[in-house]
């Protein structure tokens, strides 16, 4: 069983459907026990990362994903809320991952929030298993997580091209940047993995 976190923010609906798609069990949940017995744990998140840090801890449930030994996966802004900190809302982060979260400096050329299809590279085994290099998924973020050693892809942004963390893992937490659930048959695949650690 899957528990996907409700903390009422996230992209919750997509990441429902796409479970459904490759027919895992699945609840949707704040209950810290339920949460605690599941397989595997997703932490989904879109939006505004410093207010969603907030609501994770008023709901005491920031205590409960640091703790557990089950894979985990951040999803976007469940990614950044697993770095030690964001620029977004200048909010301390759960300090899994070894990472500081920071506001994209576009260029002349550049848009921000970067939007759309960016290929993934330099991919380390387990959730990217089966996955080639240079494979396209799909981002929406305007705050991104700096190169680190918690880092197991990359992705690059704007005209001249800066590396950032496409993915990140500490032991049994995970985290992509990008949107497995928006992200077609490589998003599943990423999924299915995740499910299979």
């Amino acid at each position: 069983m899957v528990a996907i976190i409700d903390y009422s923010t996230g992209n919750l609906r997509s990441v429902e459907n796409a479970l459904s798609r490759i027919g895992a069990e699945w609840t949707l949940t704040a209950d810290p026990d339920t949460i605690r017995r599941a397989d595997r744990v997703l932490l989904p998140g879109v939006g505004h990362c410093g207010e969603a840090l907030a609501r994770l801890r008023q709901s005491g449930l920031d205590s409960v994903i640091r703790d557990l030994r089950r894979p985990v996966l951040g999803i976007c802004v469940g990614m950044q809320m697993m770095c030690r900190d964001t620029a977004e809302g200048n909010a301390e982060g759960l300090g899994i991952f070894d990472a500081h979260v920071r506001r994209f400096t576009p260029g002349p050329a550049d848009k921000v929030p970067h939007m759309g299809w960016n290929s993934i590279h330099n991919l380390e085994k387990g959730l990217f298993k089966g996955i080639a290099p240079g494979s396209y998924v799909y981002f929406v973020h305007s705050y991104f997580a700096h190169l680190c050693p918690d880092t197991i892809a990359t992705t690059r942004f704007g005209e001249e091209g800066m590396m950032f963390s496409a993915a990140l893992k500490y032991e049994n937490f995970y985290g992509t940047q990008f949107h497995p659930e928006k992200s077609g048959d490589v998003g599943e695949r990423i999924l299915r993995n995740f499910l299979q650690l």
